[in-house]
Order: C-alpha cells, then structure tokens, then sequence
C-alpha cells in the first residue's frame, strides 16, 4: 500500500484543467488512463478562480473536474490553492506583498507574492482552506492535500514593516528580554546595542556588512515564519479531516529552510526534483536529494514534480535524451520515493511555462514524448510491489541548518569559497560511485545505527552535538572549519574546534584558506598524496592524537593535515579527491557498497528492501560483477537472470528481485 492508500507506486503530474475549456477534460482523462496514471495534483495556483471575490467561492469546475477524475479512478492530490494570493486581494490590502531588502514591495503578477509574516494573508488562507476541506472532505477522489506550493522558491523572507514586527514577536520569545538579545548578537561590536524592541529591524541592506549573528536569526525567522503559514492551513485541513495526509513539495537541498523542522511537521515528505540534462554530476546530485528526502522522516517519500524533458526557466533549457526521463524516474523510486510525478500533465500554451515539457506535448500523442510517458506508466505498474519498502544505510552524513545559514553569512568569513552543498558533494559523490547507502542526518540525532559519521562541516556545533558526536560508537569524521560557534555565532573559548577538542584531539591555531587557482599538497602516512584546494588549517595535537597526513610543501610543511583520536577522524582540508581517506575509513567501518566491489563509473547500485536497482547512466553497456548464488527476476522484464555478472545497456536499468532458492 503506497503513501495515499493508493495501492502500488503513485504516477501522474500537476494537472491544470482551469487553463483549458472543458471539452479537453474528457480527453485527458481518457489519456491519463491509458497511461497508468493514478494520482494528479490540482488547484495549485486556482485561487482567484476558487474565490473570485471575498468569502464569495465558484467551486463547481473543481468539482466537475474531481468528479471526472474519480470516474476514471484518479485521484486528487488536492492543492490548497494558497499558492499565489488573487488580485482582489493584494489590491484591497496591498500590505500582503512583499518587500526586499533594499525596501521595494514586489508588485503582483508573478507567484508567490506574499508576507509570510502578513495577518492578513495568514487569515484569508486559513479561510479558503477550510472552505476547501468542507467542500471537498467526503469527496472519494481525494488521496492526500497539498499546501501552498514551492515555499520559499520566490519568497524567501520579507522585509516589510510586519515581518519586523513579527521577527521582534520571534526574538523575544527566543531571547526573553533585551539584554538576552544584545548578549547573543553581540551588540557591542560597532556600536549596536539596543536599548528598546522597537529598534530592532530586519537586516535590510545597509552601508556595509550586517551583524552575522542578526542575519543568523533571521534565517532561522524567516523559515519559522513560513513554516507558520503551513502550520495554520495543516491545523484546519486536520481539523476537518483529520485522516487525509498533508504535505507540501518541498526543493531538494535548499538552504532556505529547515527540512528537518518541516518535515516534522507534515504526513509525507514530497519533493521536486529537475535534474539538468547539461550537467555530468546531475545524477549525484538528485541522488543526494533523494537520500534526504528519505532520511527526513526516514520512511518512503514521494517524487512530486519532475520534468518529463525540458524546464523553462534555466538559461539553456536543454532536453532530456531518449531514456533519460525513464532513468531519471527510476532512480528517484530507488532512492525511496513511492512513486514518480511530473509537472506537469498537459503542455501550457501560454505564460511562463509554455515551454516547460510535459507528459502530452503540444505535439499530442503522436510524438517521442507521449511514447515515453506510456512506457514509463507501464514500468512503474510493473513495480508496484516496490511500494513501501526502505533502506537500510550504514553511513551517514550530518547537514544542519543553522551551521549552513552561519557559514554562508556574507561579508565576514575567512573565505566565501565554502559552501555547504559542494562539501557534502565532495562526501556524498564517492560515496555514491561506490554504490554505499547514505542516510542524512541532524548532527543532535541518536547515530548508533550507523557504523561510519561523517560530517563535511559543523561551522555551529553546540555541546549537544558535541555529546551526541561523542556517544557515537563507530567510525567518525570531521570536517574543516567545524566547532567554530555556538549557537549564538559566538566564537567558542579556546577557538576551534571549540566543543569537538576533546573527542578529535586538535586545536586550531590558524585558518589559512587558499586563494582560487592555489592548491596545496597532502602527503599520508600511507604514500598517498592528496591535492587540497580553496581551505587549509595551522593545527595544533594534543595528548593520543596520531597524526594520518601532513601537509607538504609552502608555510604548512610536515604540520598535521589529517589526525585521529580513537575512531574519530580530523580533516583539516578540502582534498579534491578524498578516496584514499574515504576507503580507509569505509574499511575501518566494515562498510562496503551494495554490490561490492568493482561497481563501473556510470553504473548506480542501490538496494531498497530486497530489490536492487541497477541504474546505467552512461552510454555504453556495463557489467556489474554481482557474486554468483541466487538468482534473480528482473521486474522491469520479467526475465529470470542467473546469480553472477549482470549486464546493464546504456541508460537502462534492471530492478532485481531475489529468487527463491529451492530446498
């Protein structure tokens, strides 16, 4: 049973009724059902259709359109419609748009024009939303509700007078009283302490560099606030039907908000995903978001918008290849998504998205594009009793927000060249090659079910994690320019590695980052010589730690590069290609991949319950030296496939499933 009730894995995409007259309805559903598809997502930008004047509501196309869908057994994954606010709406009460930092209120026309923080705005989404649910509550075709759309994707943050009043509200309940908050931002440093709550605003653009500690909290705010809106919409929509899941589509890796805290707060965890067809790493790089989405919750999660070929809103929107869509789709199912959704059904003939690719192109059924949409149809059909099934991964790597929004602060780092996407790239890339499952996780968690922990950065590190970190019992590794603040963005006493001292054994003494095109040797104690680029330490031993590299050549020369205490590994730089460490590490950990050695270069191996996918995003056929014993059936075929060396054609894959030995 899938993640709706729906049984099997879920297929459709956005379906946009409202932009098309209703003779074209028939149609779709009748090519919806010839596809395989079982769940369309709807109303997601229909507020000014649903409620074209205040508290005045047209609901009888949405229900002719869920009743035409149930007919043909699809069903809804119901929007809220409070994705964009209606015109009536922003121009009654212009106060509900937003406002940059440089104190311009964005105009309407485009989507998500709103204040997070707006009462206004708040009150006339909680009202259409249970209207919504009223409506809509009893109705057979709704499987699972979708609120708003895309948070934080054009309104991150707003800078208007109300969301300075509400971040005032946010920080006195966080600092309790005015002295609280000149202590944690530090106030005293250039002259900024406050002496009433009214003096305290949003960090708008100013002469010069903003307090990081301010821009910190607003971070935080700032997800908070949003994460408000959702909360108010969930508590009606539960209220009413307390049995329909809720979800919003969350961005893959988006720096924007705390995935940890939303998800948390909502039933299933979905995603949208667009992979660039342009870019080499783009495989890795979805895989990374998948295996997040997985671990937000750490149950199946589910692919709710892809691109079936070609985006709208890159510089370059290049096209999916032949097979390309399918072995996107697949391996989002492999990496724990219960089924596989685009955006969107029908090719828009007008607006932004025009040129947005969809599963019916403006060229209809006759096209490369239909063909592909029935062939996946049929692929996810024939692997619906993936459905439900988890992974069980050995390694985890840590992503905390707050560490990331403190890293990232402009204008007051020892190097803007760190950013924590590409350092948990640098981890998660060779990772992947080697086909080991990898779980994300919040540094404060409860670790001990992993063997192997590995940390790319905690810039922010507090004594919980520091605890947390210390109970571990397996493999640890750190990453550079870790233990650096608390969580105030307060330098920790002693510096670096500030709470983490302790249990890795080093000091800091200096940070010396490299400038772009400088690269620094690596020499290990086992002959291997590693290449660091753009950070690099002056470090300090203290007591038991064995130092495992030093730095060779330039001021650095023979300082400890890379050190351990116990089980709990130091890296005080960026190698360009950190295998050497990672194999040490992976064999000290007793961890290996999903299909043991010898895994080819373009070749993905994922296990998920008992089925391994085996996905070859390269364009030429490659054999994966399996260890001969049982054998398997490839769902996708059909055909039984003895145990051993299983060969995979270029951008194809095969979904195996254990046979059944015979006593």
């Amino acid at each position: 049973m899938g993640l709706t009730r729906i049984p099997g894995l879920l297929f459709g995409g956005d379906y946009n009724p409202e932009q098309w007259p209703e003779e074209v309805w028939q149609e779709d559903v009748r090519l919806m059902a010839e596809a395989g598809v079982n769940l369309v997502t709807v109303a997601v930008f229909s507020w000014s259709r649903l409620e074209p004047a205040p508290g005045v509501y047209d609901f009888g196309w949405l229900d002719r359109v869920l009743d035409l869908l149930h007919a043909h057994g699809i069903a809804v994954d119901l929007a809220t419609a409070t994705a964009t606010p209606p015109p009536w709406l922003v121009r009654t009460h212009p106060e509900v748009q937003p406002v940059d930092a440089g104190g311009t209120r964005l105009e309407f026309g485009s989507r998500q024009g709103y204040c997070p923080s707006s009462p206004v705005f708040r009150a006339a989404t909680v009202r259409l939303a249970r209207a919504m649910a009223e409506r809509y509550r009893a109705h057979p075709a709704l499987a699972m509700w979708h609120i708003s759309n895309e948070y934080a994707d054009h309104t991150a943050e707003c800078y208007c007078a109300e969301s300075a009043r509400d971040f005032r509200r946010w920080l006195q309940a966080r600092h309790r009283s005015l002295d609280g908050l000149n202590a944690a931002w530090g106030t005293s440093c250039w002259g900024q302490h406050y002496t009433d709550w009214t003096q305290v605003e949003p960090p708008r653009k100013a002469p010069g560099p903003v307090n990081p500690a301010q821009l910190l909290d607003w971070r935080r705010f700032s997800s908070d606030a949003l994460l408000a809106c959702f909360e108010a919409e969930r508590a009606v929509l539960k209220e009413v039907t307390p049995d329909v899941p809720v979800t919003t589509n969350f961005m893959s890796v988006l720096r924007d908000l705390d995935y940890w805290s939303w998800a948390a707060a909502e039933d299933v965890v979905t995603d949208d995903a667009y992979p660039d067809p342009a870019d080499p790493r783009a495989e890795v790089k979805a895989a990374l978001s998948y295996d997040l989405m997985r671990s937000l919750k750490r149950q199946p999660w589910l692919l709710l918008e892809s691109a079936p070929s070609a985006v709208s809103w890159r510089a370059v929107n290049v096209p999916k290849d032949p097979g390309v869509m399918r072995l996107h789709s697949l391996q989002a199912l492999a990496h724990g998504s219960d089924g596989v959704m685009f955006f969107q059904w029908r090719q828009a003939r007008y607006g932004p998205e025009k040129f947005h690719s969809a599963m019916l192109p403006h060229g209809g059924t006759g096209t490369r594009q239909w063909r592909e949409t029935l062939a996946l149809g049929a692929d996810v059909r024939r692997l619906a009793e993936v459905a439900g099934t988890t992974t069980a991964a050995e390694v985890a790597l840590l992503l905390d927000w707050d560490s990331w929004w403190g890293l990232e602060a402009p204008e007051s780092m020892p190097s803007d060249r760190l950013r924590l996407h590409d350092l948990l790239l640098s981890w998660y890339a060779p990772l992947h090659s080697r086909g080991v499952a990898v779980d994300l996780a919040p540094p404060g968690r409860d670790l001990s079910g992993y063997r192997l922990v590995i940390a790319p950065n905690l810039y922010l590190c507090t004594a919980g994690h520091a605890a947390a970190l210390a109970a571990f019992p397996g493999q640890l590794l750190v990453g550079p320019f870790s233990g650096v603040v608390d969580a105030a963005d307060q330098v920790h006493d002693g510096g670096a590695p500030g709470p983490l001292r302790e249990l890795l054994g080093v000091r800091v003494e200096e940070w010396r980052p490299l400038p772009d095109g400088v690269t620094q040797e690596v020499l290990t104690t086992t002959g291997a010589l590693l290449t660091a680029r753009t950070w690099t330490e002056w470090l300090d031993t203290c007591g038991d730690t064995e130092v495992l590299a030093r730095y060779r050549g330039g001021p650095l020369h023979g300082r400890p590069a890379v050190t351990r205490r116990g089980a709990a590994t130091y890296l005080s730089c960026l190698p360009e290609d950190p295998s050497p460490l990672l194999d040490d590490l992976l064999a000290a950990a007793g961890v290996t991949g999903v299909t043991g050695p010898g895994l080819p270069a373009d070749v993905e191996a994922c296990r998920r319950g008992p089925y391994l996918f085996l996905l070859n995003h390269g364009t030429d056929p490659a054999t994966v030296p399996l260890p001969a014993g049982t054998g398997f059936t490839d769902l996708l075929t059909g055909r039984p496939l003895p145990g051993g060396p299983v060969t995979v054609g270029p951008r194809d894959a095969v979904v195996l499933k254990p046979r059944p030995t015979t006593p």
